[in-house]
């Protein structure tokens, strides 16, 4: 039997105050899901994502990739795992000085020597990756525009390809849609799910909108509280367990 590419067991994160943000997630991801983590504000939803790939600190539990627990690498052979997880920020996480194919190579850093890095010595493969990607994502007319002058949809998209160079088995998607207007939202979604497809690399993503959650993902994950409450097919969704994921909040 294969086993699940990311396996998240009992996870656990608490502020130094001591109040628990995730109070023992357990879920799997499968290399062909696309899975949506839903729930309301302060649910823990950017948290779990986070978790993932170690930009939070975690209090207990398990995190395997690729039968490898996370957790209990130093931060050297973290940074070599952070190769293999591409992410896409909410906030775009850009470079505005540098341009729209620059920001894109910044996803090979992790594969260059600290004096390659240092200078950004991209090689022609490189380049050619990148090229090929900003054709993909429709930006091949902006890449030597500096980021800064791009549009909000147009900056998620550098953000898509710059992920995707990484040449990851997993991508963290962490809310993608929440600074767009409705139509856009729904082009970078179905985007991420196309690409996702076509380079055959499973999703987990954050994500505040339930119709655009139910419309593109295959699994859907409920938190509340930083409990699960849901973990099911979007068909399974009804009424009954929005009600129990979002309690009294207004959707």
């Amino acid at each position: 039997m294969t086993l699940p590419l990311l396996q998240v067991r009992d996870l656990r994160v608490a502020y130094t105050s001591g109040k628990e943000v995730l109070k023992g997630i357990s879920f799997e991801v499968g290399a062909t899901d696309f899975v949506a983590i839903i729930g309301p504000s302060g649910a823990g939803k950017s948290t779990l994502i986070r978790c993932v790939n170690r930009l939070v600190d975690t209090t207990g539990g398990e995190v395997v990739f690729g039968g490898v627990d996370l957790l209990k690498l130093n931060e050297s052979a973290m940074r070599l795992q952070r190769r293999n997880i591409g992410m896409i920020f909410q906030e775009f996480n850009l470079i505005d000085r540098l341009s729209v194919i620059d920001n894109v190579l910044t996803g090979r850093l992790g594969y260059m020597s600290n004096w390659r890095s240092l200078f950004r010595l991209y090689t022609r493969d490189d380049i050619g990756k990148a090229v090929a990607l900003l054709d993909r994502v429709g930006l091949i007319d902006h890449m030597d525009k500096r980021a800064d002058a791009l549009s909000g949809g147009q900056r998620q998209r550098v953000g898509i390809a710059r992920a995707l160079i990484q040449a990851p088995r997993l991508l963290l998607v962490d809310e993608p849609t929440s600074a767009l207007d409705p139509k856009i939202s729904r082009e970078v979604m179905g985007m991420i799910r196309g690409i996702a497809r076509e380079f055959n690399v499973p999703v987990l993503c954050n994500i505040h909108d339930v119709d655009l959650a139910l419309e593109f993902c295959d699994r859907v994950i409920g938190l509340q509280d930083g409990i699960k409450k849901f973990d099911g097919p979007p068909s399974s969704v009804d009424k009954a367990a929005l009600a129990d994921i979002y309690a009294m909040e207004v959707l």
